[in-house]
């Protein structure tokens, strides 16, 4: 056994560590070694989502350092909770980032896919294939995948029935799965709230997801106007407002401050009351400037003291205290109402209008949230969900958060392709095809590329429990017979692999994505053959 030179220390808790000498003299790893290494360290990350991949996929349970608690299989969620030191392994977390960013949906089979590229990217190393052959080989590759998904993509069907099916597939892998179809019909009807047919598109700033400890998930529901967590300022406000003009503040109802450094010294009662009365003829003001405008609710983004709160009651002013930013911005473009950042400048012109606003209770609590509904901007929504603990509450967002993206992408592009690996078969067997057709160096990455696609479709056979390599065998087979691009993995054994009967259905543009994201990073990891510090000397 080789002794290691160094020594042992103590921190300032008593805990151990070791200091190695003459590290900075140790070879470094470079070349075709150093991509090898970069290729372990992407693989391991690939290999920790790969068992969350489809609607048997398991979840991970992540712990802060904080001991907070995320319970998720959504693969952007995951990397961005753990801890990655290396930074090949900083780049997947990016990649996840850039999917769901860009798509949405898709963020675990992206990286299970840029995995597999690496893994094969390694057997052609130890080959002696030169990196940069391997990179341009996989780069052709992928741009003849795309061109097959598009040449197998079919027209969407736009009626109601087939987007809520869409978004159930989505649904489908995660925690909510139980009450898929009610939520997919919530996240449908949301997103056709907020659509314009000519040309598509949805505005997604229209839709704000909220959440609440208590009740059940299927008491989630979908909610014409805006919701936030807060109740009226003065428990005697009425609870329930109707034809509302809402005066939306940045100012806080407090005297103005003296801006200068001198402090004020009250050293009588006389100086005392004098101040009172000061402040008591600031706070009368500025609810009179408030009631002449016509308004008849302020949604206040600062809070105030009792004083302002009784004399709010007093002149029959409904108030909200300490709403946040972008609750604000979202109740004034709702209520078609101006931000305003002083009481001088706000006039009947800058008023939001609401049919009606009320205080929504739950249950035996004292929880309180405020409703703000048929709004002069009539498109907004909220989808409100329910759950017995936060983290139901916070899976249930992310999950919702999918359904949005995924029949946005589909509402926008109008293409579809058929789920369940039944794709990336399809351009697995087209690569191959070509691959035959072609007599120069690049034929192993072709190779190559195709056993990465198929990575996808054996891990979801893997996570339902079923054989990976019969099962795929047996789809590569039946697709090259029955020339039927929509033959997937039958993850909830419902007796047949035609994806097209079970409704398991992606749009082209998250698949395309997939596929050229996943492309580009492993391009990049095996272009870089060393990693330094700024530190290194040249």
């Amino acid at each position: 056994m080789t002794a290691i030179p160094g020594s042992v220390a103590f921190d300032e808790y008593g805990r151990p560590f070791l200091i190695l000498r003459d590290q900075e003299k140790q070879k470094r790893l470079t070349g075709v070694n150093a991509i090898k290494s970069h290729i372990l360290a992407a693989r391991n990350v690939a290999n920790i989502l790969k068992t969350s991949l489809g609607p048997k996929g398991l979840d991970k349970l992540m712990v802060s350092s904080d001991g907070d608690v995320t319970v998720t299989n959504d693969g952007a969620t995951i990397l961005k909770n753990m801890d990655v030191d290396h930074e090949i392994a900083k780049l997947m977390v990016q990649l996840s980032q850039s999917q769901d960013d860009e798509i949405g949906d898709g963020t675990t089979g992206v990286v299970v896919l840029a995995g597999a590229m690496l893994e094969q990217a390694e057997q052609l190393l130890d080959k002696g294939i030169h990196p940069l052959r391997i990179a341009d080989g996989f780069e052709s590759a992928a741009r003849c995948a795309t061109e097959h998904l598009k040449s197998i993509a079919e027209d969407f069907v736009t009626d109601r029935e087939t987007y809520i099916k869409l978004a159930m597939t989505s649904l489908g892998s995660k925690i909510i799965n139980k009450f898929n179809r009610q939520m997919a019909e919530i996240a449908v009807e949301a997103v056709f709230a907020v659509s314009t047919e000519n040309p598509p598109d949805v505005n997604f700033e229209l839709i704000k997801v909220e959440g609440k400890v208590g009740g059940r998930l299927e008491d989630t529901i979908l909610v014409r106007g805006v919701v936030i967590d807060k109740d009226f300022s003065h428990p005697q406000m009425p609870k329930e407002l109707k034809d509302v003009k809402l005066a939306i503040l940045t100012c806080p109802f407090e005297p103005p401050k003296p801006k200068t450094k001198h402090k004020l010294d009250v050293t009588s009662v006389e100086d005392y009351k004098a101040l009172r009365e000061y402040e008591r003829e600031k706070f009368t003001e500025m609810v009179k400037m408030v009631k002449d405008a016509g308004a008849t609710l302020a949604i206040c983004q600062w809070g105030f003291d009792d004083e302002a709160n009784y004399l709010l009651l007093q002149n029959e002013l409904p108030a909200v205290r300490w709403v946040g930013g972008p609750e604000i911005e979202l109740i004034a473009i709702a209520t078609g109402g101006r931000i305003v950042p002083r009481f001088e400048e706000l006039t009947p012109e800058k008023l939001g209008y609401a049919g009606v606003v009320k205080e929504l209770k739950f249950g035996t609590t004292k929880d309180r949230m405020l409703s703000i509904q048929k709004c002069k901007n009539s498109r907004a929504v909220t989808i409100f969900i329910r759950g017995g603990n936060k983290m139901i509450i916070e899976e249930a967002k992310r999950a919702i958060h999918d359904a949005l993206c995924t029949v946005r992408n589909v509402f926008k592009c109008r293409k579809i392709v058929y789920g369940g690996g039944a794709a990336e078969i399809s351009c697995s067997l087209a690569c191959e095809e070509k691959c035959n057709r072609i007599s120069s160096l690049e034929q192993y990455a072709f190779r190559a590329f195709a056993e990465a696609l198929d990575a996808i479709p054996m891990a979801l056979a893997e996570n339902a429990g079923l054989s990976p390599v019969d099962t795929m065998t047996e789809l590569k087979a039946r697709q090259l017979a029955e020339k039927n691009s929509a033959l997937g993995v039958d993850c909830l054994n419902r007796g047949t692999s035609d994806m097209k009967e079970q409704h398991v259905i992606e749009s082209l543009n998250s698949k395309t994505q997939q596929i050229v994201l996943a492309t580009q990073l492993v391009k990049m990891i095996l272009k870089i053959d060393d990693i330094r510090s700024m530190s290194d000397a040249a």
